[in-house]
């Protein structure tokens, strides 16, 4: 990360609050409990009249303005259409009258971008039978008749001459791979690229013709919540995308192994929007851009006191050579799914 840019280091609980406060003239108790997070700092708050709430600090320099507004804009077009999310409060001490339709949902405090959620808890969706994948099919298909609405310029288009170009390329050029095994990470990961590439030039729709997707649509960000349905959360790697790119992440394993699971998925999706099966055959290309979207994730972390306490080992030439393995099996799997 750019040395020139903020960092975390002064956001102390009593400036959590304080920032909190200003923007949602909602007073807090002193209570500010951390919430897991590699990237960004999130705090669980407590108010005066014991509501709770969720304070979401953005890494500096990950996002832009722009893009976060975009994301926060598509959690609110999901509120509107009765999508369950826990959208951004209106900042009303940061409005230029003081009413809410005028207020932004995107604060600063020591050139940190933040935002103030609603905590809603829930247990975590459990996949089951026909019916509850049918279910979750028919959840995507309303949330992307709410993402095709309107575009995102300001958030990655996932597509292979685009997105996927770049993360080979910074991962490439970067100091991040062991030397010893350098090119033998190139070498797989170019033999990656071909088939990704070619495999898209034959199935994926028109770029110009993505929409806006949650982006990171596993199970670990969905909530079942009683007499709510099921709720989205974390919509933090929303993206332009192919709708399938929301499809794949929930599945139990790869594309061959999860045929029930799809057609489930598909026939509930169909409820609300059609879905152009040719697009199937993107799953497992998809899964190959984001193994090297999260090597590179990795990477831009690997100083971080947070990551490096989690991942101890990542970046050793143990863990290269279980990369080269991962990628020439993924490789493989692509193969396999056509």
């Amino acid at each position: 990360m750019d040395s020139k840019l903020p960092d975390f280091e002064n956001l102390t609980p009593e400036l959590v609050i304080e920032a909190a406060e200003a923007a949602t003239d909602i007073d807090f108790s002193n209570y500010t409990q951390p919430m897991p997070s590699y990237i960004n700092r999130v705090y669980e708050l407590k108010s005066e009249d014991d509501g709770y709430y969720i304070a979401k600090f953005y890494r500096p320099g990950r996002w832009s303005s722009a893009a976060l507004l975009q994301e926060h804009r598509f959690m609110l077009d999901c509120a509107e259409d009765d999508i369950p999310v826990a959208a951004p409060l209106p900042l009303e001490g940061l409005a230029g009258d003081g009413s809410p339709a005028d207020a932004p949902t995107l604060g600063a405090v020591e050139g940190i971008p933040f935002a103030v959620f609603p905590r809603k808890g829930g247990r975590l969706w459990e996949a089951g039978d026909f019916e509850s994948w049918y279910r979750m099919g028919s959840l995507l298909g309303r949330l992307h008749n709410c993402g095709a609405r309107r575009s995102a310029p300001g958030r990655i288009e996932l597509s292979a001459e685009g997105s996927f170009s770049r993360d080979i390329d910074t991962l490439l050029a970067s100091d991040w791979i062991h030397p010893d095994l350098r090119d033998d990470v190139a070498l797989q990961i170019k033999r990656l690229e071909s088939l990704v590439k070619s495999v898209y030039a034959d199935y994926a729709p028109p770029a110009g013709s993505y929409i806006r997707v949650h982006g990171d649509f596993h199970s670990g960000n969905i909530l079942e919540r009683p007499g709510e349905g099921l709720m989205l959360m974390d919509f933090d790697d929303m993206a332009m995308s192919v709708s399938v790119q929301d499809l794949w992440l929930v599945l139990p394993d790869y594309a061959p192994e999860s045929s029930e699971q799809i057609t489930a998925l598909v026939d509930g999706y169909r409820e609300f929007r059609s879905f152009n099966t040719e697009t199937l055959r993107l799953i497992e290309p998809l899964r190959a851009m984001r193994m090297i979207y999260f090597l590179c994730w990795c990477g831009r972390q690997k100083n971080d006191y947070r990551f490096q306490h989690n991942f101890p080992d990542w970046g050793c030439k143990a863990f290269w050579n279980k990369e080269i393995q991962d990628i020439s099996n993924q490789h493989d799997q692509i193969i396999r799914a056509l």
